[in-house]
């Protein structure tokens, strides 16, 4: 049986919920192992890398901000974290670091799950953002068949790079946002903003068709200004707790064998 001796990098991660998902199915699938939280910052990063493999972990995700810097030290990257263009899960096999990114299904999957009958295929997203974690949904929306992207971001630049990447991708400009709404059927919010303790997240949904769904990955608060804009006005709120959770699912089965379930005492002590 695989003994998992994982962790979380990153900095900073103390408030990380990883450590909380992980040791839940480790318990609850009787797998022997623990997985914790470990601070490392940038200019240290090649160094307390090479420490973790001769300590024998064999399973680490990797969270901000290594999730780009990490690419150049891991052995092979698979084309899902190569699309993406950035790591968040890294298998440690025979002193070697096997790396790909969970974050596009952990993503699909959440939608999936709370909004059944969404049809992708053919429909329209706006996506917030142009980071990591927008890399990764735009690349599980293009995965999914969805043909219309716009994406806008505070720093145009950044969001002009992803065309390189996703080709079929429409740049709008922030202060065009809120008429970028129109006719969407998805919008994502892949930023900080509204994230307790950061600027709130100044958006207008008065473009937004009612049938639209809003997904904010931000999970601090759990109901952000955003979701709660949203659901007064009848359209389908999604937290980003889901993501979170589903996107470890399929880091524990690369590392344990085992899919694990989501059930909702695990939702309740992650929340």
């Amino acid at each position: 049986m695989t003994i998992l001796k994982g962790a979380v990098i990153g900095y900073p991660v103390q408030k990380s919920k990883s450590p909380l998902i992980y040791r839940h199915w480790l318990k609850a699938y009787g797998i022997p192992g623990n997985y914790e939280a470990i601070e490392i910052q940038a200019d240290e990063l090649s160094h307390r890398l090479s420490q973790l493999i001769d300590q024998g972990y064999n399973g680490l995700s990797v969270t901000l901000p290594h999730k780009q810097t990490i690419m150049s030290l891991c052995d092979e990257i698979d084309d899902t974290a190569r699309a993406i263009g950035a790591v968040n899960s890294i298998q440690i096999k025979d002193g070697k670091l096997y790396a790909t990114n969970t974050d596009a299904f952990g993503f699909i999957q959440n939608i999936k799950i709370a909004v059944p009958d969404f049809i992708f295929k053919n429909r329209r997203a706006c996506v917030l953002g142009a980071g990591g974690a927008a890399r990764a949904i735009i690349q599980g929306l293009v995965e999914q068949g969805m043909t219309d992207i716009i994406v806008t971001n505070r720093t145009r630049t950044r969001a002009e790079d992803m065309v390189t990447t996703f080709p079929s991708l429409r740049v709008v400009d922030w202060a065009d946002k809120d008429q970028a709404l129109s006719g969407i059927d998805l919008l994502v919010n892949t930023t900080s903003l509204g994230m307790e303790g950061q600027d709130r997240l100044d958006i207008s949904l008065d473009h937004l068709p009612p049938s639209a769904v809003v997904n904010d990955i931000v999970y601090y608060p759990l109901m952000t200004d955003l979701l709660k804009n949203a659901e007064s006005r009848g359209n389908k709120p999604i937290t980003g707790i889901g993501m979170l959770i589903h996107q470890a699912c399929r880091s524990f089965h690369n590392w344990c064998g085992v899919d694990p379930v989501v059930t909702d005492d695990l939702i309740q002590a992650v929340l």
